[in-house]
């Protein structure tokens, strides 16, 4: 089997976490079995063909719960748009609750 690449590793795991749940970009960097880069992950959810190619980017977020300023389909507010129909919860400040939706692979 060919090496997919960083980027392809990164796909695969998060095309791994659940409807409703979030994974961080330093746990999804730690799964690809590469933990110090996180933000390489972010590069990869930006160049990624997002749900049409199977990608749940809107499920990745900051190790605080903080949404992607950038989030390339449509930014923060799209991002939590999708995430709260998927039922996943906020802080009052706006950050994901992750005490209770993180993805625990």
């Amino acid at each position: 089997m060919a090496d997919k690449g960083f980027f392809g590793r990164v796909y695969d795991v998060v095309r791994q976490v659940p409807r409703g749940r979030v994974a961080t970009y330093g746990q999804v960097a730690a799964m690809t079995g590469e933990p110090c880069r996180a933000r390489y992950v972010g590069f990869a959810m930006h160049q990624s063909p997002g749900m049409a190619g199977g990608v749940p980017c809107h499920r990745v977020v900051f190790a605080d719960g903080r949404l992607a300023p950038g989030f390339a389909f449509g930014g923060p507010d799209a991002q939590r748009d999708l995430l709260e129909g998927e039922g996943v919860g906020f802080l009052p400040d706006g950050r994901v609750d992750l005490a209770h939706f993180r993805w625990e692979a």
